[in-house]
Parts: C-alpha cells; sequence; structure tokens
C-alpha cells in the first residue's frame, strides 16, 4: 500500500502536536481566520516583545492541515517580526504554487501543492496571524 501523498506520516505527526494548541493567559493581540468552503476556523494569539512575537498559541477546529501549519507557524513564529512573517506567508504560498518549502517542515504540505481547494487550509494560520499583528481592531 503507497502512502496517501496528502496525508503523510510527517504531516500528521504536525497535526498531533499539541505543544502549542490552546491560549495563552495573556495575549497581546490575537486573530481568528475561518474558510467558509470547509468549515475550518483557526484562532492565533500572541504575545510581543517589542515589535517581535514572544509566543505564539492557536485554537484550530480545522482539517489536519490547518492543524498541522498552526503547529509549525507557532514553533516558527517566536523571534520574527511582522516583515518576517510576512516573508513566510509568501513563502508558503510560492510552495503551494510549485515552489521550494521556506522552511524545511514545510515540505510535509507537498502533497497540497496539487490540490489548489487545500491551500486555503494551510495559509489559515499564517493570515490569522498578519490579521493580528495589524494592531488592535484587527482581531476577533
Amino acid at each position: 500500500m503507497s502512502e496517501d501523498l496528502l496525508y503523510r506520516r510527517d504531516l500528521l505527526r504536525l497535526a498531533a502536536d499539541a505543544s502549542h494548541a490552546g491560549h495563552l493567559p495573556a495575549p497581546h493581540v490575537s486573530a481568528s481566520e475561518h474558510n467558509p468552503a470547509c468549515g475550518d476556523r483557526v484562532t492565533i494569539e500572541m504575545t510581543l516583545e517589542g515589535n517581535r512575537i514572544a509566543s505564539l498559541a492557536h485554537d484550530s477546529r480545522a482539517c489536519v492541515l490547518t492543524q498541522a501549519s498552526a503547529a509549525l507557524l507557532a514553533g516558527l513564529a517566536p523571534g520574527r517580526d511582522g516583515a518576517g512573517l510576512a516573508a513566510l506567508a509568501e513563502g508558503v504560498e510560492a510552495m503551494l504554487a510549485g515552489g521550494t518549502p521556506p522552511e524545511p517542515g514545510y515540505a510535509a504540505f507537498a502533497g497540497a501543492t496539487d490540490l489548489p481547494g487545500r491551500h486555503v487550509c494551510v495559509m489559515l494560520p499564517l493570515r490569522a496571524a498578519l490579521k493580528a499583528l495589524k494592531g488592535p481592531g484587527s482581531g476577533d
């Protein structure tokens, strides 16, 4: 039996990583994003030190792709500023369009590149994080 190209083991491991799942005790910023096509919803909460992300937690009511993307983001976001987060999001979009992964962990999403309808699932946590960094009033 061959491995499913979309739901590979490395992707399932990312989705099962609950180390950053849940809520922060006192987030500085937060935002939610929703995919009406499938019902996925993710909320991102962050604490900041100056203009850099200090910590990130996610609450994902979503498919494996969104859960895995949120878990990966939670590990990669600390230390980045808004420009660094935007560059990561652009890199993920480029990867989904057939480019190379912007960080090694994103190689787990290789099976989604040929499924444009699933790209939004991978991008949802990144979009929520960028929305949260836009400032107070932009969070949900």
